[in-house]
């Protein structure tokens, strides 16, 4: 669930920096009253941890529980 959390957010920091390096646009700042206020703020630092936490995903195994579907590509001649 973490992980699911952590991912919406990130990708909310992305579309976010993506409307700033396409049209100078915050859109944070924007619904939050700008920058410097506290609920922008709460949202850019949760964002961030956001981002710390999905380095992780990278470091992971396959999750426990999961289940790998292989299929058997060899033909036999019978």
């Amino acid at each position: 669930m973490l992980d699911k959390a952590s991912l919406a957010l990130v990708i909310i920091g992305a579309l976010n920096w993506g409307s700033i390096g396409l049209f100078k646009f915050d859109i944070v700042a924007w619904i939050f009253g700008g920058q410097a206020t506290i609920a922008s703020r709460i949202i850019y630092t949760l964002v961030a941890l956001a981002g710390i936490w999905c380095i992780s995903l990278l470091f992971r195994t396959q999750a426990e529980g999961a289940t790998v579907v292989t299929t058997d590509n060899s033909s036999s001649a019978d």
